[in-house]
């Protein structure tokens, strides 16, 4: 990959220098995340990931970097054109095996089977999701005994 462009994901310093070359300029454009949740998910190779609110696939790719083919990364999203992005964004990144899976469904009724997912990571997703206690509680179907939930995210610590 080129060097990155100047933009959200780039200029808030949230992913390292290396991380992003690993990823297209159309993920990094479409980038709103307000962490890096890969960075300290701990992932790796072999695990099953998947991606609560993946967008344009940023987080997606970097989990696919470090679980590797022996792993398997679901990315999901409730809007249809970012998993087309997302899937653009991808290929691009010349990730066409089998081990990386992008859907679109609402965050709290994902229809993945229960204890599918060894790490979910999520970037400032679920505090636009107006049920947070079911997607949660979805997460929490999810993940296998023993796995855990990797999220970056905005939350209000005062009254407004």
């Amino acid at each position: 990959m080129a060097e990155p462009a100047s933009g959200y994901a780039t200029d808030l310093g949230l992913y390292s220098p290396e991380e992003l070359t690993m990823v297209p300029e159309g993920a990094l454009s479409l980038s709103r995340g307000c962490g890096n949740p890969t960075g300290f998910a701990d992932l790796q190779p072999g695990e099953a990931v998947v991606d609560f609110g993946c967008g344009g696939g940023i987080d997606v790719i970097l989990a696919a970097q470090k679980v590797g083919s022996s792993g398997r990364v679901i990315g999901v999203d409730g809007t249809p054109q970012m998993v087309e992005q997302a899937w653009r964004n991808v290929g691009e990144a010349a990730f066409g095996d089998p081990f990386i899976d992008l859907r679109v469904a609402d965050l709290a009724t994902t229809g993945l089977p229960d204890g599918s997912a060894d790490v979910v990571i999520s970037n400032c997703v679920i505090n636009l999701c107006p049920d947070k206690d079911a997607v949660y509680h979805e997460v929490f179907r999810v993940l296998r005994p023993g796995g855990h939930l990797a999220i970056s995210d905005v939350v209000l610590t005062e009254e407004l």
